[in-house]
């Protein structure tokens, strides 16, 4: 995992204050992704009257955002040789996972 992830062995070289930011950030801004795919875009916007299509040019942005957070984090909670970092890793897996089905659907949505 460390070599997937390029953290270099030895000494931690991040702090767990800032695992824990940014994993508050990155599960927050993945939270973020899916509630717009599941509720507000395909729910709300209609019923407000706005624009259908616009969820997939809406919600890609956000859902790539939230990848890079999401393996920053993962990273993060490596460098700082936490002791839940195998734990998390497990979290942001599912986390990744679901939000890459939102992406590759918006791809499909905005190339179709």
């Amino acid at each position: 995992m460390r070599r997937l992830l390029r953290v270099p062995e030895g000494p931690p070289s991040a702090d767990e204050a800032s695992a824990h930011r940014i994993f508050s950030a990155s599960i927050l801004i993945s939270g973020l992704r899916c509630l717009l795919g599941y509720v507000v875009l395909p729910i709300l916007t209609p019923m407000l009257g706005a624009a259908a299509g616009a969820g997939p040019a809406v919600g890609l942005p956000i859902g790539i955002i939230a990848l890079v957070f999401d393996v920053r984090g993962i990273r993060r909670f490596w460098l700082a040789n936490h002791r839940w970092r195998w734990p998390i890793t497990a979290l942001y897996s599912v986390v990744i996972v679901l939000v890459m089905t939102l992406v590759i659907s918006d791809i499909v949505h905005l190339t179709s």
